[in-house]
């Protein structure tokens, strides 16, 4: 069958939200709507599987939750036409995730790398929720039965994971899928990554070879959206660089992790390839380049500062947006949940 297309994708309420963030997803979040219906989550679910010192605590949640809403919303995302709410309002996702428990297999999430990062040498001790929540992830997507998810590289595992689900599902249930009118057995579709742009990884501005992360101990490291133009400018121009001049030409970016991540910077923001950059730059000394840097961040990122501080300023106006869409994603949620039960052999109330 020919599945509806319908984007789906989540952030998670942690810590403050970066230019990473911005750059790997937020920015082509906003593109996006002009193309396809897309569903835009807060995940807050999953921001709780990992120790309270991570997500901290119940009061630090719900800012966080309204700082994200505050982002999508400032960035340009539009929460009339398109629907933006957080995970834990729509219980279907939950539900969705024990049935696919119930598909997954054990090996099949034994693979998962960013388990062994997150959890580090103790994983004995880590919470089952960490372990478990690719699976959680598959039915944020599919319980939409989304067909594309913007993710950043260290998402496509889970992605493939999604699909591994959806596909299983499909055929240990394919009579069953078939009797309730779906004559090809399929219910879910196998959803497609969507990865654009030049800078969809952004790493840390004191190290090249590291992603750009909330959880660096250096501020410095990142530019927060919530960063005032001064700030901006102060960790641009102490980004590290190396001696040598910008290249010329884009292969001589790939020994070179600092370079390559400034100019992907600013061909992101500026919305060229990164050849286009070193065409006006390359040859050049990295003061100048730093100080056209600063000029375009501040130029990009300002306005989103602004209108996010004024959101936060009125969290009943967020909540209300959040509230609004999680009714309309609930509508989507609830139909597909209805043909899972019927599909698995739940009894329900229709």
């Amino acid at each position: 069958m020919a599945f509806a297309q319908r984007v789906f994708s989540g952030v998670q309420p942690t810590g403050n939200l970066h230019l990473g963030n911005y750059l790997g997803a937020i920015v082509n979040f906003v593109k996006l709507q002009e193309t396809h219906n897309c569903i835009y989550c807060v995940v807050d679910m999953h921001a709780i599987t990992q120790g309270v010192e991570v997500w901290g605590g119940p009061a630090e949640l719900a800012r966080s939750t309204r700082e994200v809403t505050a982002a999508f919303i400032a960035a340009g995302i539009d929460p009339k036409k398109h629907i933006v709410f957080n995970q834990s309002q729509v219980s279907g996702h939950a539900e969705l995730a024990w049935i696919f428990n119930c598909v997954a297999r054990v090996g099949w999430l034994s693979r998962m790398t960013q388990f062994k990062e997150k959890a580090g040498k103790d994983r004995e001790n880590a919470s089952v929720g960490l372990y478990d929540y690719p699976v959680l992830m598959a039915a944020d997507i599919l319980l939409y039965r989304a067909t594309h998810v913007p993710v950043g590289e260290d998402q496509k595992q889970h992605l493939e994971l999604s699909r591994d689900i959806a596909q299983k599902f499909n055929n240990d249930f394919a009579d069953s899928i078939r009797s309730q009118g779906f004559n090809d057995g399929l219910y879910f579709p196998q959803p497609e990554p969507l990865i654009t742009g030049p800078a969809t990884r952004v790493m840390s501005l004191r190290d090249g070879t590291k992603k750009m992360s909330k959880s660096d101990a250096s501020d410095n490291s990142r530019i927060n959206l919530t960063d005032d133009a001064d700030l901006i400018a102060q960790k641009i121009r102490k980004a590290k660089t190396d001696p040598e001049p910008l290249p010329t030409e884009e292969d001589g970016l790939g020994p070179r992790p600092e370079a390559d991540n400034l100019v992907g910077i600013y061909a992101a923001l500026a919305g060229v390839s990164k050849q286009a950059v070193l065409k006006d730059f390359g040859g050049g000394q990295f003061s100048s380049f730093k100080n056209a840097l600063v000029e375009l961040c501040v130029a990009k990122l300002s306005p989103i500062a602004g209108e996010m501080k004024r959101l936060v300023a009125d969290p009943g106006h967020v909540d209300a947006i959040l509230i609004d869409g999680a009714g309309r994603a609930r509508a989507i949620a609830d139909e597909t949940m209805r043909k899972t039960k019927d599909i698995v052999g739940f009894i329900h109330q229709r």
